[in-house]
């Protein structure tokens, strides 16, 4: 039996000569669409100077890095930082405690290649860890991560300041016009992770019901919400096994998926020239639910792989994550989480640090996927 097409959600999109400008009465509006009551918690960035291009010159190399040699993968893994530096294969866990092998991550600062100081380094190795690169194998592949990176965080930095214009018109006597930007517009934190899928068992014309491997929606990625403030996203590329490019998925029930404010699972298509930016669970804190981060996951295709790469855009692990004091019954936002996540209410206490708070999460993660 096939399945139907997915419900699909309705992404906002800001042209970036908009998201340039100084905030006004219809970018308020369009935040409001995107990450407030009745938003997805995305938003789509268009026309972003040589987007496209960095994104093809960084996405096209990811096969060619998952098929390293085995021993040349294990010198760029970094053990130390719990495999938050470099690659990571089979280290992250799936329900029932099993290693995820379905995809592998590659994860690079854009910025700095060593962040922080060496005191940092030495008491958040987590937050803090050095790049590694397969520089003699793919010499291409380190300047192609920094330059999507960087042009990721200054967009997302421009975002910042649209979503304080219209946390601030929610909280106007409580929130400051400014909070956000001024937390990310000098951070070191920010982590690359360029992605690999690899192929599900099956063929790519296989969606009946015997497709064990691609009947769950997140064969993929796991349901989650961001953690940390603002994850901008590339967008997919689908392949082959061999590494050949497809022009699109041949199985549109593939991709990124949503929950609404509904608790209704929606396919998110962010269109191909656009950069997405996803709202953070950290942010819905600093913003008393003003904008609200979404859970969501990855629904995988059997016979070809995907590849895409996040940067997650984040303060130093010694911020204190502070909400402003409740006005309304906004402030319930806080408290409200799909059935898909672990509550917020459980993870985060008024003024814990960012690390702490990402302690917390990563445990009651780990142990609510094991239940």
């Amino acid at each position: 039996m096939t399945t139907a097409p997915p419900q699909t959600a309705q992404v906002v999109v800001l042209d970036f000569d908009d998201l340039v400008a100084d905030p006004s009465t219809a970018t308020r509006a369009l935040m409001q669409q995107a990450f407030g009551p009745d938003g997805v918690g995305l938003i789509a960035i268009r026309n972003v100077p040589k987007f496209t291009e960095l994104k093809h010159s960084l996405l096209s190399q990811a096969h060619t890095l998952a098929h390293l040699p085995e021993d040349e993968l294990q010198k760029l893994e970094d053990v130390d930082s719990l495999y938050n530096s470099g690659w990571s294969h089979g280290k992250e866990k799936l329900k029932a405690d099993t290693a995820d092998w379905n995809k592998a991550s590659f994860y690079f600062n854009p910025l700095v290649d060593a962040p922080g100081t060496e005191q940092d380094r030495q008491q958040y190795p987590y937050s803090y860890p050095c790049n590694r690169w397969p520089s003699s194998r793919m010499p291409d592949l380190e300047p192609a991560a920094k330059r999507l990176g960087s042009l990721m965080k200054d967009v997302a930095v421009l975002l910042s300041k649209h979503i304080d214009d219209y946390a601030h018109s929610v909280h106007p006597t409580s929130y400051q016009p400014s909070t956000l930007y001024d937390s990310l517009k000098n951070t070191e934190k920010a982590k690359g992770r360029l992605l690999y899928y690899y192929p599900l068992g099956g063929t790519p014309n296989d969606t009946t019901d015997g497709n064990h491997q691609n009947d769950s929606e997140d064969s993929w990625i796991g349901w989650h919400n961001d953690s940390g403030f603002l994850t901008c996203l590339s967008g997919g590329l689908f392949l082959q096994p061999d590494g050949t490019i497809l022009p699109k998925s041949p199985d549109p029930s593939a991709g990124l998926y949503v929950v609404d404010r509904q608790d209704h699972v929606l396919k998110v298509e962010l269109p191909t020239d656009c950069m997405g930016i996803q709202i953070g669970e950290c942010t819905q804190i600093l913003t008393n639910g003003a904008v609200v981060a979404t859970p969501h996951c990855v629904r995988g295709v059997p016979g070809v792989a995907r590849t895409s790469m996040a940067c997650f855009i984040d303060t130093p692990p010694g911020y204190r994550l502070s909400s402003p004091p409740s006005e309304d019954d906004n402030h319930m936002l806080l408290a409200q989480s799909s059935s898909r996540v672990p509550p917020l209410s459980k993870r985060w206490t008024n003024g814990m640090t960012f690390g702490d708070f990402l302690a917390k999460t990563f445990q009651m993660y780990y142990e609510f996927d094991n239940q």
